[in-house]
């Protein structure tokens, strides 16, 4: 399944980017997400080192999967300053539209060496149905 190019959505990315900007929201970038889609199932896996699994928050909704979390920053001892710093800390938030509706009671989530993984089975109602054609002789 290809989804065409929207720039409109590009359009309304930057501007929540601006926003986020001029409230003083720290935000330092979302975390990556692959989605590899098959007939049963979506996969979703995000990579985000240093939360804890209570610290992960995960919603679905239809055809919608929200993940929220934030980066503590780190606490070092008085005196010591940053030599290089490249890891950002704060809140974020993601939305990925999935390919079809999943059945959220069967959502399940695993959480190992940073990475997050997401299984989202399809939707009983969403799963295409042979259709017998029948003659009337």
């Amino acid at each position: 399944m290809f989804r065409i190019w929207d720039p409109f959505r590009e359009i309304e990315g930057l501007e929540r980017d601006v926003n986020r900007l001029f409230s003083g929201e720290r935000t330092y970038g979302n975390p990556p997400i692959n989605v590899f889609v098959g007939e049963e199932d979506v996969i979703v896996t995000s990579e985000i080192p240093g939360l804890e699994p209570d610290g992960i928050d995960l919603s679905v909704t239809g055809d919608m999967l929200t993940l929220k979390g934030e980066r503590k920053p780190l606490e070092f001892k008085e005196g010591n300053a940053w030599h290089r710093r490249e890891r950002g800390y704060g809140a974020f938030s993601r939305t990925v539209r999935l390919p079809y509706s999943v059945d959220g009671a069967k959502v399940e989530a695993k959480y190992e060496k940073g990475v997050l993984r997401v299984t989202l089975p399809r939707a009983e109602a969403d799963k295409p149905r042979k259709i017998n054609v029948r003659t009337d002789a």
